[in-house]
């Protein structure tokens, strides 16, 4: 039982050495103020308390450095649950995960939903890439 109990701990200790937490914003208002000020795209993830594939999203592809490295150095993060917090009417809330890219004015370059593994995420980073030259950061 000793021995189970010590590979239990080793294997906790391992993955948590291995995740990465990203510091999400939850205020619309600020995310938007943050993002003029320093020329980035807000990335508005809208998830729910309860979902799997919200859970599941991060743990495979948001909780991963390279992934966070990229987003910090080209967006604003905004999380906001649909369970916690008040979302603007102008995004859907249902059909978490959901994804908004948009400018401080609240101009939608791009939307998606649902669950990816890192390199479809990075697919829709590119498309991202591709939008935002139509829109002022």
């Amino acid at each position: 039982m000793n021995k189970l109990k010590f590979l239990l701990s080793l294997f906790l200790l391992i993955s948590t050495l291995h995740a990465v937490d990203i510091p999400w914003n939850h205020d619309y208002n600020k995310a938007l103020i943050q993002a003029k000020k320093e020329h980035k795209i807000v990335y508005l993830f809208i998830g729910a308390d309860q979902c799997k594939y919200c859970k599941r999203l991060y743990e495979w592809t948001l909780s991963k450095p390279e992934v966070i490295k990229r987003m910090q150095k080209d967006y604003v993060l905004l999380y906001m649950s649909r369970d916690q917090h008040k979302i603007p009417a102008q995004y859907e809330k249902y059909g978490a995960p959901r994804h908004y890219f948009i400018n401080y004015k609240e101009e939608i370059i791009h939307s998606d939903q649902g669950s990816r593994e890192p390199e479809g995420w990075y697919d829709v980073l590119d498309e991202v890439d591709l939008k935002k030259d139509d829109f002022t950061i």
